[in-house]
């Protein structure tokens, strides 16, 4: 990566940017362009970082600098092993600090979202109750042990009579596991609510921040929640490292997440069998060699939005949310999805919009904006699979905004669905090896890697 890359960004994608207060971070590959099938090159116009966030410049430079003094953790006498137990500590506060924890909170680095929810679904002592709109990261994490789906209401206050019924009518639950913000459409459920619900039926609250903590203020102490799990990936931070934060008690007495070395305080065999003290959390649950670049680009990149994140990203995003939707209304055939239909539910929400246009496959449309617009969305289900069925009964395609994003790419997305609304796809397409793909692709592949775009189809919460 040069230099180049990581520092200079053209005008236009700076001038563009909705109003704020402060100078928003930037990201690695604004600059980035990319070819079209009619054989000239555009600057990528990325509407996916409900998928995957690029890295903020910042968090790229911080571990470049890291990177000499890589070395081994807590067991090391070596400088670069002090150097990198000292990384690895100061992350951990600086995330606590980042998602408001409470001071005998504990921060236990994981390798995503899904990790930290499988980690806590070790802990968790009795029956789990969640929405049935959530991610498959929440629905699919506690089946080995029960596991109770409240469907959602069309409406917000319905949801959460619903959610109340089932505790009061089944008060055995241990912990209700719910998103902060739909990585289908944005909406924001009111978790402070939902905690006061689950609390006084006795149940712990863990909150999935996955799509909630790179655009709004996640504040577990505020909240009263109990957990709360988030990835690097969604946070501008790709590197391979989430965290789960929360109560100590659960975590320090749960079967450990990963054994092996660092868990463990001592191990003796005793005839056939080994005998094993572990470890308290956060040390019993990362077992291993730590991430270390991992936990120092997510401490990074939580010192950077920190000061940001209560208004200044929120105001960015809003400002390119209203303009998507008045544009995307333009558009003939077009719906945008929602799970509430009542005010409440349709009010604020992170700038993730998933819809269909007519009775275009999605990704027929997803490939068509890439292909010809060198525009990326996000087709298919979303790792909702639930809530997808229940909204189209299919797939929709999903456009998600962050700091990356400027007006030009929202002006560029509404023109791109219009014409393929208007006149169909401009180029010819077939489902290749499963995925929709223009046919002939005269693109060349001239990234890094060798794999055909396309190939990969993981949703990675």
């Amino acid at each position: 990566m040069t230099a180049a890359l990581l520092t200079d960004t053209p005008c236009d994608v700076a001038a563009d940017r909705a109003p704020h207060r402060a100078e928003l971070p930037r990201v690695v590959g604004a600059d980035l362009s990319v070819p079209v099938v009619d054989g000239s090159r555009v600057r990528y116009c990325d509407l996916d970082s409900a998928a995957s966030a690029p890295a903020l410049e910042a968090v790229a430079a911080h571990v470049a600098e890291v990177l000499p003094y890589h070395g081994s953790v807590h067991r090391g006498a070596g400088w670069t092993s002090r150097v990198c137990t000292a990384l690895v500590e100061d992350a951990r506060a600086d995330v606590a600090r980042f998602v408001r924890a409470r001071a005998d909170d504990v921060v236990v680095f994981t390798r995503n979202t899904t990790d930290a929810l499988g980690l806590l679904a070790r802990a968790v002592p009795g029956p789990v109750v969640t929405l049935d709109l959530e991610h498959h990261a929440t629905l699919l994490a506690w089946r080995h042990t029960e596991h109770r789906v409240v469907r959602a209401g069309r409406t917000l206050a319905a949801t959460l009579d619903a959610l109340r019924t089932e505790l009061t009518e089944r008060p055995d639950a241990a912990l209700v596991a719910v998103t902060g913000a739909s990585n289908v459409t944005g909406e924001l459920l009111p978790i402070p609510e939902i905690v006061r619900i689950a609390h006084a039926a006795g149940a712990r609250v863990c909150v999935d921040a996955a799509q909630l903590a790179p655009h709004r203020r996640v504040d577990l102490a505020g909240w009263g929640a109990d957990y709360v799990a988030l990835s690097g990936h969604k946070l501008y931070a790709p590197y391979g490292i989430g965290a789960l934060v929360g109560r100590r008690d659960w975590l320090d007495t749960a079967e450990p997440h990963l054994a092996g070395g660092g868990a463990v305080g001592s191990v003796a065999v005793d005839g056939d069998r080994t005998r094993t003290e572990w470890l308290p959390a956060p040390q019993r649950h990362e077992g291993g060699t730590p991430n270390v670049l991992g936990s120092a680009a997510l401490g990074a990149a939580c010192r950077e939005l920190d000061p940001l994140i209560d208004e200044d990203v929120p105001a960015h995003e809003r400002a390119l949310l209203r303009r998507l939707r008045a544009g995307l209304a333009t558009v003939p055939g077009l719906r945008v999805l929602s799970v509430f239909d009542d005010p409440a539910g349709s009010g604020d929400r992170t700038a993730t919009v998933s819809f269909t246009l007519g009775e275009l496959p999605a990704g027929l449309v997803a490939a068509a904006l890439s292909a010809e617009h060198g525009i990326g969305v996000r087709d298919g289900r979303f790792c909702a699979h639930p809530l997808l069925e229940r909204l189209t009964g299919g797939d929709a395609v999903r456009a998600s905004l962050g700091l990356r994003s400027t007006a030009s790419d929202v002006d560029r997305l509404v023109h791109a669905l219009d014409r393929i609304a208007r006149r169909e796809p401009g180029w010819t397409y077939a489902i290749v090896d499963g995925r929709w793909a223009p046919t002939p692709d005269p693109r060349p592949l001239d990234g890094p890697g060798s794999g055909r775009p396309g190939a990969a189809r993981g949703c990675g919460h």
